[in-house]
């Protein structure tokens, strides 16, 4: 008797069950795994676009400006008399060579 009004008013099934998840992913697609993927193409595409003189930060948060690099290695001019050398992976960000201050009308 149980079994007959179950499957006469069921019908959700495993659909019912999978419907959710499907949503979660799509949820978590585009608040996390899409906002990820674009970042990380940004700084691929910053690390790959580094050149000699530019001024970058490292991860560990020391200034330098760039005098040598190679595919793997990039060495940092901090001052007159140091220099470091640093993998590209550890550079953080590229700060502006030359950034005038916009006129005001």
């Amino acid at each position: 008797m149980f079994n007959l009004a179950a499957a006469a008013g069921g019908g959700t099934g495993i659909l019912g069950a999978i419907v959710p998840f499907v949503l979660m992913f799509v949820v978590f697609y585009f608040l996390l795994i899409r906002p990820q993927q674009k970042k990380q193409k940004q700084r691929n595409m910053m690390l790959n676009t580094l050149g000699k003189g530019d001024k970058v930060v490292t991860i560990g948060g020391l200034h330098g400006t760039i005098t040598e690099i190679t595919d793997d290695i990039v060495v940092l001019r901090v001052n007159d008399v140091t220099k470091l050398t640093f993998d590209r992976s550890a550079i953080s960000h590229s700060t502006a060579k030359d950034t005038a201050p916009a006129a005001k009308v």
